[in-house]
């Protein structure tokens, strides 16, 4: 495609160059800025009209100067180069790569733009990905084609949460499962330890690392995850492979939404974040699922840190309506000293009940979840009452409870950083742990199911 060339533009602001209305200039479209020493820095045009056009610079525009600099519209969007020798690399939050191994050469090029999966191409998500973590996968199980979010918040262990998900997780009875991890915001030493636990050694070849620096540009920021997705696409619907795509921290990426429409004079929504959050987010989303009669599929984990804690913030608020439920982390269960700090009352996996029980996991699978969500609601009412009246005015059924509660956290929710329990051991545990209690407590369980995992009378 012809490339047009335009030396002076007639503002910079921030990391903007705004020029006058440039005939067939399109949206998204990638641009090469030039400075007078030569250097060349690519942007990506953000706003047209017939008036203005409008240029987000990556690298900023600090040493630029209206009438020396030049922009060239190259006609194409932001692409990424795709090859199956991808998988085992680190890329920077650019798609550049950052293992000294040189570029990805003798692939496919592609647009890293994407889009949501039609919904009538879509099959239902069913099958179970393991991940060897007990709360995760016995009360809020990660299903193949699921969005499920960790809401986390400052200081809480998401990161060591992400790193033993992405080594760890498996599609049962499928060989060709990939992690694609995408670190966008991140902190350099932050970066170091994903590199260190993610690297070569990782999974070994089946994982590819995208990372996205603090100090780099912000406008980085946003294309980051596009390039994680684009490349998890390329894989399971190029290659047949089952992804599960980790994108940590969602909240930086919506922080430097933010700012870049602060910064092109956009009216602000709730909290300064602009009115298209949503929708912007939804676009991210939704590239996850499963394609009827496709070969691969996308599962995505995003991590967001919750401003103080605030599950009610836009950012949370807004995953939730989009994604199939939460994980959520709880600062009480850290300082305990439990990890993972899985708060399991308010999470919930919304399609945990179609990829469980027969011909998924274990057929007792369902009926015992259940059955521990009802025992530790209430083990958090006796606890209310025993805060109140004093744990000696328990009656022994409540101070039963009490003890599964402690037990429960200690040993169920609570599990080594390198701990990798198949589910039918977390199972097991379960079923252990669930023996404390008196008959009368077991509401969500059978005569039979009591019998015969409980080995109690009725």
């Amino acid at each position: 495609m012809a490339t047009t060339e335009y030396v002076g533009v007639q503002r910079i602001a921030g990391p903007f160059t705004m020029l006058g209305g440039i005939p067939h200039a399109g949206y998204d479209e990638i641009v090469e800025v030039r400075s007078p020493d030569g250097r060349v820095r690519t942007g990506r045009v953000a706003l047209v009209s017939e008036k203005a056009t409008l240029v987000q610079v990556f690298a900023g525009t600090e040493g630029l100067a209206p009438a020396t600099t030049s922009v060239r519209f190259t006609g194409r969007e932001l692409e990424i180069s795709l090859s199956p020798s991808m998988l085992g690399r680190t890329f920077s939050g650019m798609g550049e790569a950052r293992d000294g191994c040189g570029p990805v050469l003798g692939g496919i090029r592609r647009p890293v733009s994407g889009a949501a999966i039609n919904p009538m191409a879509r099959e239902y998500p069913r099958d179970f990905i393991s991940t060897g973590i007990s709360s995760l996968d016995v009360l809020l199980t990660l299903i193949r084609g699921q969005k499920l979010p960790i809401f986390s918040g400052n200081g809480l262990p998401h990161n060591a949460l992400a790193v033993q998900i992405a080594t760890q997780s498996k599609l049962v009875g499928a060989e060709n499962f990939a992690v694609v991890f995408a670190g966008i915001g991140i902190k350099h030493d932050d970066a170091a330890y994903f590199r260190d636990r993610l690297g070569a050694g990782g999974r070994g070849g089946n994982l590819v690392l995208f990372l996205n620096l603090a100090d780099d540009p912000v406008i980085e920021r946003i294309a980051t995850p596009r390039l994680a997705l684009t490349t998890a696409e390329y894989l399971a619907f190029d290659l047949g492979m089952h992804v599960l795509v980790i994108l940590t921290d969602m909240t930086s990426y919506c922080e430097a939404l933010r700012e870049l429409s602060v910064a092109r004079g956009e009216v602000p929504s709730r909290k300064g974040y602009p009115s298209y959050l949503y929708s912007d987010l939804a676009s991210l989303y939704e590239r996850a699922g499963v394609l009827r009669n496709g070969r691969g599929s996308v599962t995505q984990i995003p991590i967001l840190t919750m401003p103080n804690d605030d599950i009610t913030h836009p950012i949370p608020d807004l995953t939730g309506f989009i994604t199939e439920g939460q994980i959520v982390l709880s600062r009480d269960l850290e300082a305990r000293g439990v990890y993972p700090p899985v708060e399991i009352l308010p999470s919930l996996s919304r399609l945990m009940k179609d990829g469980i029980g027969k011909g998924y996991t274990r057929e007792d699978h369902p009926d015992l979840a259940g059955q521990l969500f009802a025992s530790y609601s209430r083990v958090h009412e006796v606890r209310a009452l025993a805060g109140v009246v004093g744990a000696d005015e328990l009656s022994a059924t409540d101070k039963a409870s009490l003890s599964f509660g402690d037990a429960f956290e200690r040993s169920f929710l609570s599990q080594g950083a390198e701990e990798n329990r198949e589910i039918g051991q977390s199972l097991d545990l379960g079923w252990e742990l669930l023996s404390a209690l008196p008959v009368q407590e077991l509401s969500r369980l059978s005569m039979e199911e009591i019998k015969k995992y409980i080995g109690k009378s009725v």
